[in-house]
């Protein structure tokens, strides 16, 4: 079973593909999709929606796991990061994929940690060692949307 975890923003979304086969997770891929800020948001979410279809061709995903975003003060940054969201669930719907799942940061939280008020650093930690890595993956948007590809795997039994 492939995973595809996505941590959506507009400036920058990152994407990280696992493999959940015989109780182990296999890391395939992960990157950040960055726009540009001097492009319109039309174009920067274009873009997004371009390389989220080249990524999904390319890795073939059985399922897509994207954060939800919780926001409470910053109407501007909700609404871009929406904005980001659909155009995602639009591209992998264009693919033909609609086991779509969406996990909000406690939940990924709880999944990676057990404790919904973990650090951003022990998330992190987790994903380095749940996934074998020698490191913990750069920028910090691949390392959220590797947690949420692990998040749905543990959530669905799929591993």
């Amino acid at each position: 079973m492939r995973v595809l975890g996505i941590d959506p923003g507009l400036a920058t979304t990152g994407y990280g593909l696992i493999e959940a086969k015989n109780n182990t997770l296999k890391v395939i891929d992960y990157d950040c999709i960055t726009t540009l800020p001097k492009l319109t948001i039309p174009m920067r979410l274009k873009s997004i929606y371009d390389k989220i279809l080249i990524i999904i061709e390319k890795f073939k995903p059985d399922q897509i796991a994207v954060e939800e975003m919780f926001f409470t003060k910053n109407l501007k940054t909700a609404i871009s990061v929406s904005e980001a969201r659909g155009v995602i669930i639009l591209a992998a719907a264009k693919k033909g994929i609609f086991d779509i799942y969406e996990y909000t940061p406690l939940q990924v939280k709880l999944a990676l940690v057990g404790y919904g008020k973990a650090q951003k650093r022990q998330i992190q930690q987790m994903v380095k060692v749940l996934l074998n890595l020698k490191s913990i993956p750069k920028p910090d948007d691949t390392a959220d949307a590797l947690a949420v590809a692990i998040c749905h795997i543990n959530s669905k039994g799929l591993s």
